[in-house]
This record gives structure tokens, sequence and C-alpha cells, in this order.
């Protein structure tokens, strides 16, 4: 049986689900099923919302990249149940009233997550509503996102409706000084300079656990611009005294919570779910090859060999891997932030463990090019999930590296209007690369398949199948 006739299966056209695509395409036949009929490059989606052309730069329709450029298949519908001892997912197609089941020889789960912890369905305005239950009982139910015109308009709707507040000089309260906390305020004060902004956090600083320089650097920012902070400060909004501690005893016009995440794997298992972690749980459990696994740390969804079939990579997982009687520090991953950078790593990992097993399972091989035994990759705390960059509006930002698991370790290496236009550059090539462009693919593409790593937690000599 010749390679290409290995079917994987990515649920989720996210930056990790094409990266699966881009590495596999070659050698299997790669189908990607998605909710949504578009791709949105979610950590600029701020930007979208108080100017929102700039939607266009974010977003390409799936359909024409995935099959006419990468050569894959698309479906543009919701898996509703994965199936791990048959290797088959239930879909909802888009335009079908019926669900359908299909088969597959690996599976890879890049599914991603929401941001609003204290909604049921995790509703936000930084990730769309695209899972059919979710929208019966969300707040624009009129809006369809699982259209790109469906989510153009709620952009639009939530941008017309800052601009009346700005026109009566409205009070805003931001709940949250992380990063999204911390760029969501500050866009809404250079756009809209008349409101009146207040940013809280529980946190003694912004932007949690980085260095304290770039905490520094973005409180002075937005001290000069007029935004209002109070940090150790607890959000509670039934006591009166809360309200008055942070000047506003009426409450504010309007609110916006900017904190945490929460799980949208529906279609998961319970036994594959955590238990715990931000959000309330609900995250895939993973070993430490990325495979998906059970609460009793045992591996879901093997062959009758026992080889892993199924991965959870990204934002959809556990994001780290737990050993009883240790602190997290000393965890074998301890947790990962949920970026985009650790999900394309995670992705390439669970690839070319899906190359190995291929080559064990079909070609009869046992050893690689360089004469090792084929044994499944494992998985590391990325040195990249350290890298974050935080606007202060369009003209200005900081950009931290080498951040870890240790409170306020990292270092802002770059900051300033240089780091605003890095940021705009890093925004434009990651859109371009994903809709498999070549100037995007050349920026990127050795920054996941870097043939030698010198410091990391990767092996030297990167990964190969």
């Amino acid at each position: 049986m010749p390679p290409a006739q290995r079917r994987v299966l990515v649920i989720g056209g996210s930056f990790a689900g094409l990266c699966v695509a881009r590495d596999l395409r070659d050698f299997f036949l790669v189908t990607i099923v998605d909710a949504k009929e578009y791709f949105e490059y979610t950590p600029g989606v701020l930007r979208a919302y108080v100017k929102p052309k700039h939607l266009d730069a974010l977003t390409f329709t799936l359909y024409p990249v995935i099959e006419e450029r990468m050569g894959c298949k698309f479906i543009w519908g919701e898996v509703t149940e994965l199936n791990g001892t048959d290797k088959t997912a239930t879909i909802k197609p888009m335009f079908q009233s019926e669900k359908e089941v299909i088969d597959f020889d690996f599976c890879v789960i890049a599914a991603g997550c929401n941001f609003g912890p204290f909604h049921k369905w995790g509703e936000s305005l930084w990730f769309p509503t695209v899972h059919e239950a979710a929208r019966a009982e969300g707040s624009w139910p009129h809006l369809d996102e699982r259209f790109l015109e469906g989510r153009r308009r709620h952009i639009l709707e939530e941008y017309n409706a800052i601009k009346a507040l700005n026109e009566k000089s409205a009070s805003i309260l931001v709940v949250g000084a992380g990063f999204i906390g911390v760029e969501w305020v500050t866009e809404l004060q250079h756009f809209f300079p008349n409101l009146k902004l207040t940013l809280i956090d529980f946190l003694p600083q912004p932007l949690g656990p980085l260095p304290a320089k770039a905490a520094s650097y973005c409180a002075k920012y937005m001290d000069k611009v007029g935004i209002k902070q109070f940090y150790n400060t607890k959000y509670d909004a039934k006591d009166p005294e809360f309200w008055k501690r942070i000047g506003l005893p009426n409450g504010p016009d309007k609110e916006y919570v900017c904190i945490g995440v929460k799980a949208s794997n529906y279609f998961m298992p319970k036994e594959t779910l955590s238990e715990k972690g931000p959000g309330g749980g609900g995250w895939i459990l993973m070993d430490m090859s990325l495979s998906v696994k059970t609460r009793d740390n045992k591996l879901w969804g093997t062959d009758d060999k026992g080889f892993p079939r199924i991965y959870a990579v990204g934002d959809c997982n556990y994001s780290c891997v737990e050993e009883a009687g240790k602190k997290p520090d000393e965890w074998p991953i301890p947790p990962i932030p949920k970026i985009s950078y650790p999900g394309e790593e995670e992705a390439v990992i669970a690839c070319k463990n899906i190359e190995r097993i291929d080559k064990l399972l079909f070609h009869g091989k046992t050893h690689d090019c360089c004469g090792a035994p084929l044994e499944v990759h494992k998985m590391h705390w990325p040195w990249g999930a350290g890298m974050f960059a935080t606007s202060l509006g369009p003209d200005d930002a900081c950009f931290v590296a080498g951040a870890n698991w240790v409170k306020n370790s990292g270092l802002m290496c770059v900051w300033g209007s240089v780091c605003a236009v890095q940021k705009e550059v890093i925004e434009a090539s990651k859109v371009d690369e994903c809709k498999y462009g070549i100037v995007g693919r050349c920026i990127w593409h050795f920054v996941h398949h870097t043939p030698i790593h010198l410091f990391g937690g990767a092996p030297r000599w990167g990964y190969n199948a």
C-alpha cells in the first residue's frame, strides 16, 4: 500500500491544523474539518474591532487554500463525536441536515479553544461563535459567524457600539491586564480617545508573570495616555465598595472581560478530558508524544499493535504533562501558554510521529536514515512559548523573549515603534504562511523545522521521520 493512501483527519483549520496539512500533504491523504469557512488570525483580531477593514488582513476562505493550493480536502462542518476505537469521526456538514461518519488512519485534533471563561460556551469577542449548540444560547444569535460575512457583521456591530460610546465620552472597564487586556484597552484609547478607560487586575502588575521591565513599560504607556489602572484588585461587581475603589461608583457604561480561556472539546469522550485546568477543565489529555490519553493514563485510540493514532496539538490540549508528587515547574512538561507558537511546534512533532509510525507499520522500517531506532518523538517545553509581542495601540509595542514557567522570567528585547513594525511583519507573514504563500513559508519554515537546536528542550539535530 503506497503511503499516500493513509488518511489523516485534521480537526480544525487553525495555525496548527494548517501546519499539519502542510507537513503531511505530500505523503498522506489529508482532510481538514472546520466549523467555519475561514481562517482568522486570532492575535490580531482586537485591531479589527476598532478598525474593521483590518479584518481583511487577518482572514481568508479555507476552501481554495486547502483544496487548490495544498491539494488536500476540506469539509465545512462540525465534528460532533470522535470514536477512538473505530477510528471514525461523526460530522454535521454545513449544508446537510443529517450527520455523516468518516474514518481515518490518523487524526490530529487542532480545534483551539474559546476565551470567555465565565460563559457556558466560552463566548467572547475574540473568537467567533461557531458551534451549533453555542449559537442558540449566545448573545448574538442573529449573526452566523460560521460565515466570514457573519463574522464581519459582528465586528461592524461592535465597532458602531463603541463609536456611540465614544461620542458620549462613556466609561469603559476592562477586566484583566494580561496581554489581551492591555492590547484591548490601548487599542480603544488610540482609536476612540473620548472614552474614559479603566483597567483592573488581581495581580500586582500588568502582563501577568512576564518580566517587570515589560510590565513597567506598559504601565507607563497607559499612564501617559490617561488609562486608569488598578492592580491587586479583585473584580466583584456585587460589592459597591469595589466600584468606589476604582473610581466608578455608579459602575461603567460598558465592561469587557479579558481574562482566561475555556475548553471547547465537546466532541471528545469525557474520559479523555481533564477534570481541572483553566476555565474549569475539559482540556484533551495527552502524553509526552502528544497522543491522546485517558484520565487513568492509558493511550486512547491506539491500533492493535499499541501505536497511537490520535494526537492533540495546540490550544485544545491540557498544555502540560503532570507527575504526581511534584510541583508544576518540575513536571515533565510544565504548563505551556496557549499561544500560536507552541501549537505549531506540537503540530510538527505530531506529524513526525505519524510519519514514523507509518514507516514502522506499513514499510517495515525499524531504523532512520542515520541508523537510530525509529521511536516516537517526545514533546518538550518549546523555547518559543516564551515569546510575547504586546501591542500598545498601532504605534507602540513591547516584545518579550526567553520567558518560561518561572515567574517574571524572560527579557524585554524590543520596544517602541520598532516593535510595532515587528508585530505587523509577524502578522502579515504568518497569515501568508497559513495561506500557503511562498513568502510566508520561506520566512517561517525553519522556525519550526530547525535542523539544529542549540538551546531549548528539542533534539540537537532536530525532528526527523
